[in-house]
């Protein structure tokens, strides 16, 4: 599986946005669906956003429908989570990860990153 690299967190206030960066490196990332999860201090992981490979069809949690975005760029190797509207309850750190499959479940994913911080303050 690639190597995955989230970048681009960091503390924001309520309302502001940011956007996260997952890059893969070794064996292409395009082929695959590519998925953002998070994870909150104290709380399991949970799916946030998924994307298929070539047509581009997207999935969300119902907490961040109609303020996230999810996009790649299989040319770059490259997936990204624009995340507008912030709440506090964003917080998390937020990991990218691979799967073959069309999946919300955690166990359908692999090749996970280190994740990066997001914060956000009320």
């Amino acid at each position: 599986q690639a190597q995955l690299v989230e970048s681009g967190g960091g503390l924001v206030q309520a309302g502001g946005s940011l956007r996260l960066s997952c890059a893969a490196s070794g064996r292409t990332s395009s082929n695959y669906v590519m998925g953002w999860f998070r994870q909150a201090p104290g709380k399991e992981r949970e799916f946030v956003a998924a994307i298929t490979p070539s047509t581009y069809l997207t999935y969300y949690a119902d907490s961040v429908k109609g303020r996230f975005t999810i996009s790649r760029d299989n040319a770059k190797n490259t997936v990204y989570l624009q995340m507008n509207s912030l709440m506090p309850d964003d917080t998390a750190v937020y990991y990218c990860a691979t799967s073959a499959v069309v999946s919300r479940s955690l166990r359908a994913f692999g090749g996970w990153g280190q994740g990066t911080q997001v914060t956000v303050s009320s």
